[in-house]
């Protein structure tokens, strides 16, 4: 038995990583039995067909990021194969969103391949037994959570309305709204998840499930062909390293966006001893400007990352230019052992892996990773991603893995929480509970701030001279955080209710 420390998103989750903790498993076996279930039971949320970064710092050795991000497929097609596929699909979610969904808004997938490979290379536990809890939570029932409940509701017919497969599994037990708290079932994926166990992440490159999907794509004007299965390979980088207070980080490389940008928002908000909103209002401003100008128009992310990092390193943030869904876990175990793992599957694409219950990501019509235009990146290209999964060590030597999802909010999101914990010393529940504000451009390339509810927040965007949108409560726009550490009161695990996060350390 190993004790370890545990955010995930859900109880099957929570579930799944504390079994393989009884097993002995340590962060990295925990954390990826706990992403698997994530992936298996958060329907239009996050998905097994997604991508993922796995963050690893083991005690005693240097940390490593394994980039299992999308990325562009078409390898072997015609030029005239690009450019369509995608229905656009308005939401409400997040004030109003225009994605791209259907065959050709689906990247291919790396997420389970970042999974398997951190396995191989730190694990301790059999692949097996880390997958066998989400096929159980499948055919056994597992909980819908608010947040998945909250985004179905306003996107169940929209979005996945044209698959009968896909609907039923975001569709209640009466014919409406899956409602938060009822127990759904996805057999089929039970099954599929019981082949993944005993065949390994082939199964959905080589072997019965991406034939499948392979069949399936050039059936319906998609892109995925088996070249591009078989090509895919998880990359294993090295981390942007930071010092924030006491503590150094390991944050999220390029060509990660979202890594660059909170490291970049870190160091800025460390310069300032007791930073105020005014001053976290203007960071977010001009480093999402920046962004917004050059990462999200970029043909190289890698050059672009750690070009801005270099200017920043020389010159400070005054020296820069200034022109859906997702999952997180963070484990920490009792040897320092810490591992954070951010998945994301897009909006969904709205359609499965026929006969497979396995939802489709929309990664080619999410408008914010593709702002260069549809298709408009080669083949094998890894996508733009605001994935941040961090971990740290400190100078006392605790450990600590922390990340959250929300799209662009990941970043604002983190240096909020990081700021709070890392440079004011604040409790790490409290750190995650606090009020967050955003700097979000709109699309006439203008800046607003929207926040949750705090008299010091809207007097600091009063004094910007910014407009504001002021949500009436906590809400899950905001993100999700999800942290474990280790420290002076030995493990400790702490979530965000935004998200209804489920947290537990293993007795």
């Amino acid at each position: 038995m190993t004790r370890v420390a545990l955010a995930a998103p859900n109880a099957s989750a929570l579930e799944a990583g504390l079994e393989v903790a009884a097993e002995g498993g340590n962060a990295v076996d925990v954390a990826v039995a706990a992403s698997v279930a994530a992936m298996s039971t958060e329907p239009g949320v996050v998905s097994l067909m997604g991508g993922a970064f796995v963050n690893v710092w083991l005690a005693g050795t240097d940390p490593v990021v394994i980039d299992g991000n999308v990325e562009m497929p078409g390898r072997g097609l015609d030029a005239s194969a690009f450019g369509h596929g995608v229905r656009q699909v308005r939401t409400d979610y997040g004030g109003g969103v225009t994605i791209g969904a259907g065959h050709g808004s689906v990247a291919n997938s790396g997420a389970l391949q970042a999974l398997s490979v951190a396995r191989d290379r730190f694990g301790l536990v059999p692949w097996r037994r880390l997958v066998e809890p989400s096929a159980r939570a499948c055919r056994e029932g597992y909980r819908i959570g608010a947040a998945a409940a909250l985004y179905l509701g306003l996107v169940r017919e929209s979005l996945f309305g044209d698959d009968p497969e896909a609907h039923a599994l975001v569709t209640g037990a009466d014919g409406g709204p899956l409602e938060p708290g009822e127990t759904s079932l996805n057999l089929d994926l039970a099954d599929i998840l019981d082949l993944l166990a005993a065949q390994g992440v082939s199964l959905v490159t080589t072997g019965a499930v991406g034939h499948v999907l392979v069949d399936d794509m050039a059936a319906n004007g998609g892109l995925i062909t088996r070249a591009d299965l078989t090509a895919y390979a998880p990359v294993v980088r090295t981390p942007t390293m930071r010092t924030v207070g006491s503590w150094r980080i390991a944050l999220n490389p390029p060509p990660s966006v979202g890594g660059p940008m909170l490291a970049v928002m870190l160091g800025e908000l460390a310069r300032h001893e007791h930073w105020t909103w005014g001053e976290v209002i203007e960071i977010q401003r001009r480093v999402l400007a920046y962004r917004l100008s050059v990462h999200d128009r970029s043909h190289d992310l890698v050059a672009d990352g750690h070009a801005l990092l270099e200017a920043v390193e020389r010159h400070g943030l005054p020296g820069l230019p200034t022109s859906a869904s997702t999952a997180h876990v963070s484990v920490v175990d009792e040897h320092g052992n810490a591992c954070a793992i951010t998945m994301s599957a897009g909006y969904g694409a709205g359609m499965v892996v026929p006969g497979t219950g396995i939802l489709l990501n929309n990664a080619l019509g999410e408008p914010e990773l593709n702002g260069l235009g549809l298709h408009a990146v080669a083949p094998g290209t890894r996508l733009a991603s605001n994935m941040a999964p961090t971990t740290g060590r400190s100078a006392t030597g605790g450990a600590l893995a922390v990340g959250s999802p929300g799209a662009d909010r990941i970043t604002t999101t983190l240096m909020q929480v990081l700021g709070r914990g890392l440079l004011l010393g604040e409790d790490l529940q409290h750190s995650i509970d606090a009020p967050r504000l955003h700097v979000r451009f709109m699309a006439d390339g203008s800046p607003r701030v929207e926040h949750e509810p705090s008299d010091d927040i809207a007097a600091a965007v009063q004094a910007s001279g910014l407009p504001a949108h002021h949500y009436p409560g906590p809400h899950m726009y905001f993100g999700g955080v999800g942290a474990a550490v280790l420290g002076a009161d030995g493990l400790v695990a702490a979530g965000d209710a935004r998200r209804e996060a489920a947290v537990g350390v293993s007795p």
